[in-house]
């Protein structure tokens, strides 16, 4: 089943969408195995960025779980609970703005610590990360470099609190409208350089030019969407 993008849904979203069915379905039943990365890879037709993003994002409601070494195993079946910020309407530029303050408030402090944490390899995930938004595009590979960031703090709360959010966290609607920049490549040209102001100072271990340039990267995202809510 090679899935596509459809109604205004990501791959990343059809993707979660088509993983969810089937657990909801009874297809895997809890404390199931999920197909391997890999293998999800070739029955969706999707890259692993994608595959990665739908299983944070199935985690982030609850259904799976992945654990070092073992995979990723069913844990619910049923989206009855309480989902962590799962009233927020992504489509409302104000829910936007608010949960990009939070985001702030989060990952700056999440970008000083990778810069003094960070290790090799955890720094070479970030460079991948940041290169993937380039060649695959914000709505797929924005939030797998934020998350690449939270992991190298070597602290679990900050990569748990930013995929409480999912994959919806990052804007889209500023690739989309023209009023930002004029093009979506304009766009991804000038979030790839707001990104890679992070990057060297990661590379750097400037730990307060690395607090500075998410600071920047996400007031910047802020300051982007209040001025098309004025415009409204």
């Amino acid at each position: 089943m090679i899935v596509k993008a459809q109604g205004g849904d990501t791959l990343t979203e059809a993707t979660t969408k088509a993983l969810s069915a089937r657990i909801l379905g009874g297809e895997f039943a809890i404390g199931a195995r999920l197909p391997s990365e890999a293998q999800l890879c070739t029955a969706y037709g999707v890259s692993r960025t994608v595959v990665r993003e739908a299983v944070a994002a199935l985690r982030a409601d609850g259904l799976v779980e992945p654990r070092r070494g073992a995979g990723v195993f069913v844990v619910r079946d049923s989206l009855s609970v309480t989902v962590p910020f799962g009233e927020i309407d992504f489509d409302r530029l104000s829910s936007v703005i608010e949960v990009l303050e939070l985001r702030t408030a989060i990952e700056v402090e999440s970008a000083r610590m990778a810069a003094i944490r960070r290790s090799g390899a955890q720094i070479e995930a970030i460079v991948e990360a940041a290169r993937a938004v380039t060649a695959e595009g914000p709505a797929d590979a924005d939030f797998a470099f934020h998350v690449a960031i939270a992991e190298a703090t070597n602290n679990p709360c900050f990569v748990e609190a930013l995929k409480m959010f999912g994959p919806t966290a990052i804007p889209r609607k500023a690739l989309e409208d023209k009023a930002l920049s004029g093009t979506p490549q304009d766009y991804i040209a000038f979030i790839d350089e707001e990104h890679q102001r992070i990057v060297e100072a990661l590379l750097d271990q400037d730990a307060e030019a690395a607090a500075r340039a998410m600071r920047g990267h996400l007031e910047g995202a802020q300051k982007r969407y209040r001025r098309l809510l004025r415009a409204r």
